[in-house]
């Protein structure tokens, strides 16, 4: 590991955060609430809504299970093969994205180090995802970070943003190879501009994994990610790593912020294409 970057640990330098709802029919059994559910996320997800903020939730995820329907097979009816229609908070981060004023603080073996950074980032439409009756929207992204004026990657990173229309939930997947993944989940309404979502370690639902080395010696204990979208169109996120570091007796916030800005549109999902052509 270097002495002026810190990137055994280092999760997401995520670049950063509207659309209408699927016209989907689900089949449900009588009296299941799943509409004012988040089916992806226990039951304190998204709890404790800040009224200060333009929507949006902490991204505070609770220990227990939502309710379920009962048939877990049927899928849904009229499902709109339009991603981009139907990404609710999720549809200004499609398309492709630069920053050149990214700030990383990271953890170098003199102690906390400041670094900028240069990114990457893209962000495409899929076609829509169906877990039996669950409806998904997502964004799949490849991010890639250096610092100014190298080619040497800084940082890189894959995964998925995906919006449950019915039931408010984001989720974000992401790997990176330094052998570490995790799954973020959060809560918003279709135009929030604003919202966060949480990764715990310990946790099976927005849990952490990471590589023996890293579980070892840069342990992550929790992630959160902030995302902003601005008004003139450019948005924003604000991200804290906790990390343990063997040696060290107290945990360490490894943060990333940086403001993005569109160099290209998104190219629609191949459903959507497919479907504007017939």
């Amino acid at each position: 590991m270097s002495q002026d970057s810190f990137r055994g640990n280092r999760f997401l330098r995520l670049d950063a955060t509207v659309g209408a709802r699927s016209g989907q029919s689900l089949r449900r059994p009588a009296g299941d609430n799943r509409d004012a559910l988040c089916s992806l996320c226990p039951p304190d997800a998204g709890a404790g809504r800040s009224p200060s903020r333009k929507g949006g939730a902490t991204g505070k995820v609770g220990a227990s299970m939502r309710k379920y329907p009962d048939d877990i097979f049927t899928e849904p009816d009229n499902v709109d093969p339009d991603t981009l229609a139907n990404l609710g908070p999720l549809r200004p981060l499609a398309g492709v994205w630069t920053s050149n004023a990214g700030v990383d603080i990271h953890l170098a073996g003199h102690g906390a180090n400041t670094q900028a950074f240069v990114e990457r980032l893209e962000l495409q439409p899929i076609d829509p995802q169906t877990n039996g009756p669950q409806l998904l929207y997502g964004l799949r992204y490849h991010q890639r970070m250096v610092k100014p004026g190298e080619v040497e990657t800084y940082h890189d990173q894959i995964g998925y943003w995906l919006w449950e229309p019915a039931t408010g939930a984001i989720v974000q997947t992401l790997a990176i190879p330094r052998a570490q993944v995790a799954l973020a989940i959060g809560e918003a309404k279709p135009d929030d501009t604003e919202f966060e979502l949480v990764a715990k370690r310990g946790e099976t639902v927005n849990g952490i994994a990471s590589g023996p080395f890293l579980e070892h010696a840069f342990k992550t204990i929790h992630y959160r990610i902030k995302v902003t979208v601005h008004a003139d169109g450019r948005w924003s996120y604000d991200e804290t790593t906790l990390l343990q570091v063997k040696g060290r007796a107290e945990p360490f916030e490894h943060t990333d912020t940086a403001t993005l800005v569109k160099i290209a549109e998104p190219t629609p999902n191949p459903a959507a294409r497919k479907a504007a052509s017939a």
